[in-house]
């Protein structure tokens, strides 16, 4: 049995916690605000009509801006309120329920592999963290041989950058480039956030 993530720990304690998440994001979208950092970034690392994982893709937001681009997605999610959400609001991609520690899409009748996974919004802070080496496991298992997969999140959020990278190397990823933002800033070592850029090894 897995463990359970945080992020359905938190839903369990509060069941208005999904739904608060969905409006803040459709709230910052009517107001304008800039939603699509991380999509531009992976946008530019792949080729046009590329195939892409949005893994722990919330409500939609990057995955469906990088459909809109083009690209074939496929979003997975935990919360099953999180993909209905992505499909009002982001229709187009298929967002499937999963947990991220039992990642097998093509047992789903998803083909794999990906050119690219991306995975955002401090989505592995949000696993359980004995499940966390598995995650970049099977992230590995479902990218191409040249295919990258794009992870960020921020410091103190109970995952330390260092066991981050040792958890990807007992995963088979290894660095391309660290970043300290989805703006392409360099990384060093008081950063505050982490944008892996990780192929496989």
């Amino acid at each position: 049995m897995v463990e359970q993530s945080i992020w359905m720990q938190k839903v369990a304690a509060d069941p208005g916690h999904s739904a608060w998440y969905i409006e803040r994001f459709r709230s910052m979208a009517r107001a304008g605000d800039d939603l699509a950092g991380e999509a531009r970034l992976v946008d530019a690392m792949v080729s046009r009509r590329a195939r892409i994982l949005d893994a722990g893709c919330g409500s939609g937001r990057v995955g469906g801006v990088l459909a809109e681009a083009g690209h074939d997605v496929v979003g997975v999610d935990v919360d099953p309120a999180l993909i209905e959400a992505a499909g009002q609001d982001h229709p187009g991609p298929r967002w499937l329920v999963g947990d991220l520690a039992e990642l097998d899409l093509p047992a789903q009748g998803v083909t794999a592999p990906f050119d690219a996974i991306v995975c955002a919004g401090n989505v592995m802070t949000f696993l359980a963290p004995s499940t966390r080496r598995e995650v970049l496991k099977r992230f590995r298992a479902h990218l191409a041989p040249d295919g990258r997969a794009a992870i960020g999140f921020g410091v103190d959020r109970g995952y330390e950058f260092g066991e981050f990278l040792a958890d990807a190397a007992a995963g088979a990823l290894e660095p391309d480039l660290l970043l300290s933002a989805w703006d392409l800033r360099p990384f060093r070592d008081d950063s505050s956030f982490l944008v892996a850029l990780l192929r496989p090894a």
